[in-house]
């Protein structure tokens, strides 16, 4: 098949070659972006009369009857192409004769596959979004459920502070809101139009690049026609999104999958995102939340491959910017893979307010709250924290917890010890008492959840 680049060579070339440099096979996937990209190219060339209207007319009508039967499946893409962008013209010319050639006037397909790009990924971006406020959605209506539920908060996995599991959960939910917000601010970036920027120079045609940036839902053009066609940062900084969202969904998951392990039995995973073992029939696997965190690495990968490949690249257009595709589309794929079973998993996941309770109580957390109990008294914290670390050293060795001691017992400690502190050291009083904001006070979890809620309905 001749080239439409023939010309300068004869445009023939290996087909070990041809396979090689073809990008038909990932960037099919923007056939629609390109082709409401092309539609709006032709208007403009009609509206400035660059062509004339009834060509313009005609174009726009052939790619519509394209995109029509692409979606309807009557079309195929022929994957001997190129690329998406060969392939559309060839069809349209093959359909309205060579009136498809005036398509390509006043545009390169550096500027078109910057364009589909930035449509395409302005689309994947508002999907996404979407995702995360279902993920959020599902975490809220447990932590509303769980608001009072006390389990252990722990530093270096090891039992700390008393807090409720809606407390713990909202952690993540203000996670998932920055996510929004960073996606939310990549659109700016993302909305800037490229069409006319051409291969790097712009054109000699008088072509009006606002009314087709308006078309297509831009913002605003880009202002430097270098710029516009080399330089891919909404890519990383979407594939870095990607990477952040991924890395609290990461970490969210390993607690799921510690959560619902024996040794912890917080939480159990519902069947339908669990597996079971070939050969151990009492195995219940919490795969869904493993994938996530596996697939994070996968989507770390794709940043730095992006990163890779534009360093130290001159400007402008280089063959090397073919390589940003598959790892946008990657990234992309894998973060609404991993939101489209999280949500349902978090919303469906059972939990065991009792075993949290256990927990907590065999983890000596309130003994901060003691110390502060003599503080209180007025005895430096520093005392304070000495006597509670030789109170919980003993009780360990006897097999006790904070709350069986006596008042007797305790007083051998100081007589500042009265029979007051079994209220102050009970682990809902513990809870209930943390009113700082942020904290984890019912109180406090509900106005989380409220402000979370707010960012819901307005994101």
């Amino acid at each position: 098949m001749a080239k439409m680049w023939a010309g300068r060579t004869d445009g023939v070339t290996d087909k070990i070659a041809d396979d090689f440099n073809s990008s038909i096979k990932f960037d099919s996937r923007m056939y629609k972006q390109d082709i409401l990209g092309s539609m709006a190219h032709a208007s403009m060339l009609g509206v400035k009369n660059i062509i004339s209207q009834a060509d313009a007319d005609a174009l726009i009508a052939g790619l519509e009857g394209i995109l029509s039967d692409i979606e309807s499946g009557k079309l195929a893409i022929d994957f001997t192409c190129e690329d998406i962008h060969m392939f559309v013209e060839q069809e349209l010319t093959a359909r309205i004769g060579d009136l498809g050639k005036k398509l390509h006037t006043a545009r390169s397909r550096n500027d078109q596959v910057a364009l589909d790009t930035r449509m395409y990924l302005r689309d994947r971006t508002n999907s996404i979004i979407a995702k995360i406020k279902d993920l959020l959605s599902a975490i809220v209506l447990k932590a509303e459920e769980h608001k009072t539920s006390i389990m252990p908060g722990y530093t270096h996995l090891q039992r700390a502070q008393p807090i409720t599991f809606g407390h713990h959960l909202m952690a993540y939910a203000m996670m998932l809101i920055r996510d929004i917000e960073r996606f939310t601010d990549l659109l700016g970036r993302i909305n800037i139009s490229p069409i006319g920027c051409c291969a790097l120079a712009g054109t000699t045609y008088d072509t009006d690049r606002n009314y087709e940036a308006k078309k297509l839902g831009f913002d605003d053009i880009a202002l430097n026609s270098i710029d516009g066609v080399s330089d891919r940062d909404f890519c990383v900084e979407f594939a870095s999104n990607c990477s952040i969202l991924m890395m609290h969904l990461s970490r969210f998951a390993e607690e799921i999958i510690l959560w619902s392990s024996w040794e912890f039995k917080f939480v159990e995973l519902s069947d339908a995102y669990t597996t079971g073992s070939s050969i151990m029939p009492q195995k219940k696997n919490s795969d869904m939340a493993e994938l996530v965190r596996g697939k994070t690495g996968r989507v770390y990968g794709d940043l730095i491959g992006l990163l890779t490949m534009l360093k130290g690249l001159p400007l402008a257009y280089n063959k090397d910017m073919q390589e940003d595709k598959e790892a946008v589309f990657d990234a992309a794929d894998t973060v609404d893979m991993c939101l489209d079973v999280f949500a349902p998993m978090v919303a469906t996941m059972k939990v065991i307010p009792e075993n949290m309770l256990l927990a907590a109580q065999k983890g000596f957390i309130n003994a901060t709250d003691l110390a502060d109990y003599l503080v209180k008294k007025d005895l430096p914290f520093r005392s304070a924290y000495k006597i509670c670390g030789q109170i919980v050293g003993d009780c360990i060795k006897a097999g006790k917890v904070l709350e069986t001691m006596t008042i007797k017992e305790y007083k051998a400690y100081s007589d500042l010890f009265d029979k007051d502190l079994y209220e102050e050291i009970s682990l809902s009083t513990c809870v209930a008492k943390r009113i700082s904001e942020g904290g984890t006070s019912p109180k406090s979890v509900e106005k989380q959840i409220q402000f979370v809620k707010g960012k819901i309905e307005n994101a």
